[in-house]
């Protein structure tokens, strides 16, 4: 019992801290103290959250509508007539920065962000955020949520994309600054591929502070990347086409189209980092520096479009700067209306989302050694400024199941000795995704066996496991548990269900119409 306990402990310690060593550091060659007009960098982060709403709420009506052919949307006007709401594109960030500036850490402890999810994040939430958070039921901490080996929608998903905007935005000029403080909150839920968009994205978001020029912000983000990286060669050729077809960007998307299309599911297709980041690059280059027609194109060039378009908001919007926007003449309406986050503030605005990123901004600031003062009667910050670099490299798929096996092995054999009903639904369940169950069904058949029936009884995680889609790796985890006996719910709960319904936990007799294996 006291090793159990041990093993325990240890794996919360290590899942609950945060190591800046995983991540590569900035040299002093990589830094230079810069002066920016305070004035300046609070309108472009205000452009920013302002940029971000503005292509989260009126690229919605474009989500997936244009996907293997472009869009026909001539012309576009940006506008809020009733302010922006809460959604997955942004309201995630929400949820981070707003605990940030609460607790005064910028890096929040993992064990913290899975409470943060529990008490916040239980509704309006789809593919790997959701898998992640039905993980959370059975007490695997983040960022095993965001596992390759144990989330299969995590080395694909967008989600390291649409939740990575904000962190640009806090870490002005700080490049990697920027994406290692992204990386710790989007590998909640993602990793490998779509970890290297956090990395790109924040990235370009940092740059715009001190750069306008689109082709050097882009630049900027490929420095960001491994270069093994699947989104270098993207970059690369939606340059090649753009400068091809610089009046056809219809020609574009199907070049894109044809050569990153997947087989294998079209849900893949659909949010999958990939296609989606040759959408973004594309919008992004055929807009030429102008804020409506980059949003105007990314509707055309479709795919997961709201989140694209929140994405190219925020970078827009930082180049632009809040007051340049407003004086654009467009109806904006200043309210962000909290509809999905619980216990999150119901009188927020997008001002003051964007002023909690100021405040959270001065702090990350004043860690780096920078500060804020007055020069000839102007307040300025002085910032270490960053050059982009990768700061995270890509993992295989093996090489992250023998990396895990290693941390929790002892303690999936402890709590399965000894644990009680969610550790040991825990244990099943990392169990069958690294392939342990073998061994284990073996040397402990009736522990096994309990511990097969109350993971069971989490028919959170069995909703998600047993989804509908088909793509790979989903359904590699799937034929998982069907060869360890799991089988689907009787019945597939709606998402009102899933939302609406707090019991993590029910007695697998009423949930399976044929009985268990």
């Amino acid at each position: 019992m006291i090793k159990r306990i041990i093993y325990s402990v240890v794996i919360f310690f290590v899942y609950c801290s945060f190591d800046c060593q995983v991540y590569a550091q900035p040299n002093k060659t990589e830094k230079k103290m810069i002066t920016l007009p305070a004035e300046m960098v609070v309108d472009k982060i205000r452009g920013g959250v302002l940029g971000m709403m503005i292509g989260n709420m009126n690229g919605g009506p474009y989500e997936f509508k244009y996907y293997d052919k472009h869009g026909d949307l001539a012309s576009y006007v940006p506008s809020l007539p009733n302010g922006a709401r809460t959604d997955d594109d942004t309201d995630f960030e929400w949820v981070y920065i707003y605990n940030i500036q609460k607790t005064r850490n910028v890096y929040l402890p993992y064990c913290d962000i899975n409470a943060f999810w529990k008490n916040s994040i239980n509704r309006s939430i789809w593919c790997s955020n959701r898998y992640a958070r039905y993980l959370m039921d059975i007490g695997i901490q983040a960022p095993m949520t965001g596992s390759i080996a144990l989330n299969p929608w995590a080395e694909f998903n967008v989600s390291g994309q649409f939740v990575s905007e904000s962190f640009g935005l806090i870490a002005p000029a700080m490049p990697q600054t920027a994406a290692k403080i992204g990386l710790h909150y989007t590998k909640v839920t993602i990793d490998n591929e779509p970890a290297q968009t956090t990395q790109l994205y924040t990235t370009m978001i940092s740059t715009a502070f001190a750069e306008n020029d689109i082709n050097k912000i882009l630049d900027a983000g490929v420095a960001s990347l491994d270069p093994e990286s699947t989104i270098v060669l993207v970059i690369a050729d939606v340059r090649k086409w753009h400068s091809q077809n610089k009046d056809d960007p219809a020609e574009t998307h199907r070049l894109l189209h044809e050569k990153y299309e997947l087989n294998d599911a079209l849900v893949r297709n659909q949010n999958g980092s990939v296609l989606n980041t040759a959408a973004i690059i594309a919008a992004f280059l055929y807009g030429n520096g102008n804020f409506s027609e980059t949003i105007r194109h990314s509707m055309n060039f479709g795919y997961d479009a709201d989140c694209n378009c929140a994405t190219l908001g925020t970078l827009m919007g930082a180049i632009y700067g809040h007051r340049r926007i407003m004086n654009e003449g467009w109806q904006l309406m200043d309210r962000y209306k909290n509809t999905t986050r619980d216990n999150m503030p119901m009188d927020e605005t997008i001002t003051s989302f964007a002023d909690r990123i100021v405040d959270v901004f001065e702090m990350i600031n004043l860690e780096n050694g920078g500060s804020k003062t007055i020069v000839n009667n102007t307040v300025v910050y002085n910032i270490q400024s960053e050059k982009p670099k990768s700061v995270y490299k890509l993992l295989t798929l093996d090489e992250e199941k023998i990396r895990l096996s290693k941390d929790v092995e002892k303690t999936i054999v402890a709590n399965l000795l000894s644990g009680n009903k969610q550790e040991m639904a825990r244990s099943a369940y990392l169990a069958v995704a690294l392939d342990l169950t073998l061994d284990l069904k073996k040397k402990y058949p009736e522990q096994w066996k309990e511990a097969c029936y109350s993971l069971s009884g989490y028919w959170k995680v069995i909703s998600v496991v047993f989804n509908n889609d088909r793509f790979k790796s989903l359904v590699q985890i799937r034929e998982k548990f069907i060869a360890a006996g799991f089988v689907p719910l009787s019945t597939y709960p709606k998402d009102e269900i899933l939302y609406n319904d707090s019991e993590t936990w029910k007695d697998p007799k009423k949930l399976y119409s044929n009985g268990l294996k």
